[in-house]
């Protein structure tokens, strides 16, 4: 059948209308654009259609970058051009202040991150009949996972290991049906962490020290399905340098996704203080990871970082240690257990970057405290309007929204906004 798109969804989605007036889902369309398509069935309250043919293209359609593009379920917009995207994703942080309350609020101008910048990877792998193993991510209908041999977002470094790390594997008796890979491009190296099927035994550890030594990992970490994983061979450090303090983060540590999304995340918090912090002044970080941002809020000011992770914790507690720096990192659930109005009370500003999920546990506990600003990095434009919404009702006014686009070709966008009463 043919369907006209009218819009594009949250998602990265085509919009259009099945002839019954039921909404339509049509990956790598774009607004404008007439296709003929595939129904696929249901896709939450709507249908998903395949495209099979283009037969009115929007002047805004570009050749993607990528040749797994159309098969890959990591990028979404590649086939837009870069004028209209930027003005989607800049857009996305306008209408969730806006479904928030805050209408009328500036948005400053989106922050872009390079391609073949992003320092992370989580792979999935799987092993074929021939005894092969297929390494990349997930394609974007189904279970399959595409084996890549190439990536427009990921840092070429990260790229080249994708063959020796197949041969590794073929080779691997750990990896029977299906695990995966996560790689960390940290200031020493990559940094992997393995998570397999099956168990690895001595002649595999050697392997994978040879694999190490060959290709200049530093560490490679492996676990037995959803387990802690355990070191199985060190050549060096495996560290990652926040202003002057080195950290040696746990294997398959949370990253900001590239080195230019980290630096303006870190510079967009930074400006969302107040300009004058009193000399005994202290901030509440919560969810601080391996101390991304903590290193720099530690030269404002006193900082209580809190994190559920034990082992982010730890790295992060030692390396300002090393470093003295002014951080005390406490070890906290904040999804269980949120801070109260009474322990927010000494704090003159709270800085947050939960899960894509926001944190509707901790901010209205945050308005209830009256924080006098409060700090939002935000992954998720739907979780912020939600908390934003929060915010709105306990009287606090946004002070700066900046969009980063940290992850690029996605639907995802990368935000910091700063509330203050």
């Amino acid at each position: 059948m043919e369907l006209a798109v009218t819009a594009l969804g949250a998602a990265g989605d085509g919009l259009a209308r099945m002839p019954d007036g039921g909404p339509c889902f049509v990956p790598r369309s774009l607004p404008g654009e007439t296709l003929a398509v595939r129904d696929l069935g249901k896709r939450g309250g709507g249908r998903l259609a395949e495209p099979e043919a283009v037969l009115r293209a929007s002047p805004d359609r570009v050749e993607p970058p990528c040749p797994h593009f159309a098969a890959c379920g990591g990028c979404a917009l590649q086939h837009w051009a870069d004028v209209p995207y930027a003005e989607w994703k800049h857009g996305k942080l306008v209408e969730a202040l806006s479904r928030a309350g805050f209408a009328e609020v500036p948005v400053a101008p989106l922050v872009r991150t390079p391609p073949r910048a992003r320092r992370r990877a989580d792979l999935a792998l799987r092993r074929r009949p021939d005894g092969r193993v297929a390494l990349g991510f997930h394609a974007r209908v189904g279970r399959t996972v595409l084996d890549l041999q190439t990536c427009e977002v990921l840092d070429p470094r990260l790229v080249s290991l994708f063959g020796p790390l197949r041969d590794l594997l073929r080779g691997l008796p750990a990896l029977r049906r299906e695990g995966s890979a996560v790689v960390n491009l940290l200031d020493t190296g990559p940094d992997l962490l393995l998570r397999t099927d099956g168990a690895l035994d001595a002649p595999a550890r050697a392997k994978l020290a040879a694999f190490a030594a060959a290709h200049g990992v530093p560490r490679v970490a492996w676990a037995l399905g959803d387990r802690a994983p355990e070191v199985a061979a060190q050549h060096g450090p495996a560290a990652i340098r926040f202003g002057g303090a080195a950290v040696h983060p746990p294997p398959g540590a949370f990253l900001q996704a590239s080195p230019a999304g980290e630096a303006a995340t870190r510079e967009a918090v930074l400006a969302g203080l107040p300009e004058r912090l009193p000399g005994r002044a202290a901030i509440a970080e919560l969810h601080a990871g391996v101390g991304t941002l903590s290193f720099a809020l530690a030269e404002r000011a006193r900082v209580n970082a809190y994190e559920a992770s034990v082992g982010a914790v730890g790295a992060l507690e030692a390396a300002a240690g090393r470093a003295g720096a002014r951080i005390k990192a406490v070890r906290r659930d904040l999804v269980r257990q949120p801070l109260l109005p009474a322990e927010l009370k000494p704090f003159a500003a709270v800085v947050l970057d939960p899960p894509f999920g926001g944190a509707p546990e901790q901010v209205p506990l945050l308005a209830r405290g009256r924080v006098p600003r409060v700090v939002y990095v935000s992954c998720n434009p739907a979780a912020l309007a939600q908390d934003a919404k929060t915010l709105k009702g306990a009287g606090y006014r946004v002070v700066s929204a900046v969009p980063v686009d940290q992850f690029l070709w996605s639907p995802h966008l990368e935000a910091v906004v700063a509330f203050a009463l």
